[in-house]
Formats: structure tokens, sequence, C-alpha cells
């Protein structure tokens, strides 16, 4: 099924990190209105997909989500958290987790 999303040109996420670290409600909505969510929720998206494809995923899937991953790096306009997103993807190869922005 994830293989799927991936197909289409979607990326799983599994990111609670707004709930967990209570960016919910008034702090949630001035994320969300300016457009700055972007530089939370796609970065986030990316990292818990990774996770997931480390710990659990078929070869297929892991292959076919890395090039999902690659493609939705690329879409990450601003520089510095595409960095940092790279930084935390190798990370979460050398063992780390539950890694958010």
């Amino acid at each position: 099924m994830l293989r799927s999303v991936c197909l289409s040109g979607y990326i799983p996420s599994f990111c609670t990190a707004c709930y967990r670290s209570g960016r919910t409600g008034d702090r949630f909505m001035p994320l969300a209105k300016s457009g700055q969510i972007q530089n939370v929720c796609q970065p986030n998206a990316i990292l818990t997909f990774k996770e997931f494809l480390e710990d659990y995923a078929s070869p297929a899937t892991r292959e076919t989500g890395a090039r999902t991953i690659q493609a939705h790096l690329e879409q990450i306009s601003n520089p510095q958290i595409r960095r940092l997103t790279e930084e935390r993807l190798q990370l979460i190869e050398q063992g780390q987790r539950d890694l958010y922005f």
C-alpha cells in the first residue's frame, strides 16, 4: 500500500510532532496561516517515512521510498531546512530515531 502511495507521487507521513511538542490550537494556527508550516510538515513527513523504511519496509518498498524521499527533499524551498532535513536523514540511517522539527 505504501509503495502505491509513493508511486502516485505522495509521501506517507507518520508525524505527530506538532501534537507531541504542544504545537496545537493557538500555537499551530499562526504557522498554518502564514504558510510557515511547510517548513515543519514536509520535513517531518520525510523523516518519519525514512524511519519506517529503515525499520519495517521490504526491500522493494525501501527502494521506492528512497526515490520518493529524494523527490520530496527537492520540493523543500528553504535551503537551510532542506540541509537540516538531509542531515537528520543521515542520523536516521545511523540508527537515531524520533527526530523532528
